[in-house]
């Protein structure tokens, strides 16, 4: 299966909860009204006819009615996809249109702030949508491909791969929150960079979490890569600082740096690493090279608040989205792209090592929609 099929496949599982609204908004939606019939106009008075005595006819008999054909079979009718509820139809020979008007633009709005894409980027998507489209009677592949092409719009300019460097060692620096995938994200990066040839270390920045240090050593031990652990409770910058001594002796291309999880909101953990980054500087300048933040997509809006204060402490310099196979909708990560331009390096849907994928607008946009690849 390939990466798309797998992202399609679990966005629109996990958007099971925005489809249960999807009949409200079709019930809110007005019946198309039929004209009235004119009144008819009284009949004119005849004049009386005179009075003559006439021949009663003879009884017609009444003509006896055709036997009714039997009713044909119904085919099993379709269940209608998500957008195609959002239309009030179900799929029929003809493919059903609705009128783009201010009721369906609502609908629109309201069905993607629901998948976590926050009110102001839903807006600017539909009014962009809307715009010299008004009043056109549009299919629901029609609906998919305009919403489709204006995620992508908005998302085109951040989907960039980590970026390499000739500085070496380059310093990639995982940061985020307590479950959000770090270790997960750092141990894939460090295997897939390994597989394309290119030198890594790593260095098992979580002191405090022994099951952290134990699943980047299963991931260095499958990728051939060295990683570098502390005992548990130790300084993580002083294990930063011995990391980065023993790249530059091995001559490493990449050193890769696991932290410990922290609270966005608890001031002691993120002090802890702005004293990383000040350690590392001490050997290097310019690094971190890269600061990766790590985001679980089923945090929802919370996304955004953490991308807010991990760039105060450590200069996030790109994203990676998880847990996309998760309860999430997905479309935290267009509200990302809309409010922080920051680029997205990769996505994650799975625990296998090709689970976690380049960031392709593209195909996002068509599996968050739901539109055929």
């Amino acid at each position: 299966m390939s990466f798309f099929q797998k992202l399609k496949a679990r966005l629109t599982k996990s958007s099971s909860k925005l489809e249960e609204g999807l009949e409200d908004i079709v019930a809110e939606a007005p019946a198309p009204s039929m004209p009235e019939a004119p009144a008819a106009e009284p009949p004119a008075p005849e004049a009386p006819a005179p009075a003559m005595p006439v021949a009663t006819p003879a009884p017609v008999p009444e003509p006896q009615p055709a036997p009714a054909p039997a009713p044909e079979p119904e085919a099993p009718a379709k269940k209608a996809g998500l957008f195609g509820r959002l239309l009030g139809r179900t799929e029929e020979a003809e493919v059903p249109r609705r009128v783009l008007d201010d009721a369906m633009l609502e609908s629109l709005e309201e069905l993607l702030i629901r998948s976590d894409m926050g009110v102001d980027t839903a807006l600017r998507v539909t009014a962009n949508l809307a715009e010299g489209r008004m009043g056109r009677r549009l299919s629901v592949p029609e609906i998919q491909g305009l919403l489709s092409a204006e995620i992508a719009r908005i998302m085109e300019p951040v989907a960039r791969p980590l970026p390499l460097y000739p500085k070496r060692p380059q310093v990639v620096l995982g940061v985020g929150v307590n479950g959000s995938g770090k270790t997960t994200t750092i141990g894939k990066l460090a295997a897939q960079f390994r597989a394309a040839g290119k030198k890594v270390v790593i260095a098992a920045g979580d002191t405090f979490r022994a099951a952290a240090v134990e699943q980047l050593q299963v991931w260095g031990d499958r990728a051939g890569v060295p990683v570098l652990t502390a005992p548990e409770g130790s300084d993580p910058a002083s294990l930063a600082f011995d990391a980065m001594t023993k790249a530059q002796a091995d001559g490493a291309d990449l050193l890769m740096i696991d932290t410990a999880g922290r609270l966005q909101n608890r001031a002691d953990l993120m002090e802890e690493l702005a004293k990383i980054v000040r350690v590392i500087r001490k050997k290097d300048e310019t690094a971190p090279h890269n600061t990766i933040l790590v985001l679980d997509a089923t945090t929802g809006q919370n996304a955004l608040s953490q991308v807010e204060t991990f760039r105060k402490i450590s200069d996030v310099s790109g994203l990676v989205m998880t847990k996309l196979d998760g309860t999430a909708k997905g479309g935290v990560l267009v509200a990302l792209a809309d409010r922080f331009g920051l680029p997205i390096h990769a996505i994650g849907v799975g625990e296998q090592i090709d689970d976690l994928a380049p960031f392709d607008p593209g195909e996002f946009a068509r599996a968050l929609v739901g539109q055929e690849g």
